[in-house]
């Protein structure tokens, strides 16, 4: 039976991925011709992880919160250590002065966020003020920039938005149909994985640690693996900077909007909270790393990749031998 779980798992891994894919493509398209104003596009794909968010949710409803936990803490350690050790294996990542500005802010964000989440309890209103936290800093970065944050799948945004002005200045119909449909199938395979995962894990075990350790390497590791695709086909065409952004504006977005919106779907509250202190205090080790190799040359290189590569299994290792 925990072999045919397992498949499930794969399986709502492969829907989440494509579907988390179809979104951040067509959603751009679909919202510029709609007329969605530029703001709310940005807070959609600044970082945007419909994925780690879809798996959250179906576990808070499911209230099965410690995989909500580990997923968000899990994710955000394998897309600092594995998606930019990827991108760094491939070709150097640079951080530009606009990207380790995200990083550095991203920091205290990071910081308050485990700090709501150390007792392993996030109610409604700390719910929300996580997703206030979020929509501050794309705010931010958005008034000292005057122009969208560089973050996540913003890139799609532009493209959407040039896509459109051509359309009007040659005079060409708008058809929204066609992008509307397959954002809403995207979103549908993605709630469809997600519960597959989450129901899979809850099956496997119903033992709350045992949960979260799932979450912390399988369900984490998942999440983040389109943002590792991410990383390997963006450093290989030598769009280097989206995969730099794409992990600091994910980071942000996990620990705030993700559980976030997952404790207004229902409070999030475990048991055993000290199974949380370790994941979490790696997963701002996993950040600080990143940011500390990457400002020692201005970039992240393959020695810089050999580390953070290396740095994962152990890190794994290390979560899944606590008690």
């Amino acid at each position: 039976m925990t072999i045919l779980w397992g498949l499930l798992i794969i399986l709502g891994v492969a829907l989440i991925v494509w579907g988390a894919e179809a979104f951040a493509e067509h959603l751009g398209a679909a919202a510029v011709r709609l007329r969605v104003s530029s703001f709310a596009l940005a807070l959609l794909l600044a970082g945007a992880e419909p994925e780690e968010l879809a798996t959250a949710v179906a576990a808070s409803l499911k209230e099965v919160p410690a995989i909500a936990f580990g997923d968000v803490v899990g994710a955000n350690i394998a897309i600092c250590l594995v998606a930019l050790g990827v991108g760094a294996w491939i070709a150097p990542l640079p951080f530009s002065k606009r990207v380790m500005a995200y990083a550095l802010v991203g920091v205290p964000i990071a910081v308050i966020a485990t700090g709501f989440i150390w007792n392993g309890e996030i109610s409604r209103l700390e719910g929300l003020f996580l997703i206030g936290l979020y929509i501050l800093y794309v705010a931010i970065i958005w008034w000292v920039e005057r122009r969208p944050p560089a973050l996540g799948e913003t890139a799609e945004l532009e493209e959407a938005l040039e896509e459109f002005a051509t359309e009007q200045a040659n005079g060409m119909r708008q058809r929204v149909s066609q992008e509307v449909w397959v954002v809403v199938a995207g979103v549908l395979a993605m709630v469809a994985g997600s519960i597959l995962i989450v129901e899979a894990v809850r099956q496997i075990s119903q033992i709350e640690t045992t949960q979260i350790k799932l979450a912390l390497s399988l369900v984490g590791f998942a999440t983040a693996f389109e943002l590792v695709i991410l990383a390997w086909s963006t450093a290989r065409r030598g769009v280097t900077e989206a995969a730099v952004a794409g992990v600091v504006g994910s980071f942000t977005y996990n620990v705030t909007m993700t559980l976030g919106v997952a404790a207004i779907a229902r409070p999030l509250n475990i048991v055993d909270a000290s199974l949380l202190h370790v994941p979490l205090i790696v997963m701002l080790g996993a950040f600080a790393l990143v940011i500390a190799l990457a400002s020692y040359k201005g970039y992240l290189h393959r020695g810089a990749s050999v580390v953070l590569l290396s740095a994962y299994p152990l890190v794994l290792m290390r979560l899944l031998a606590e008690n």
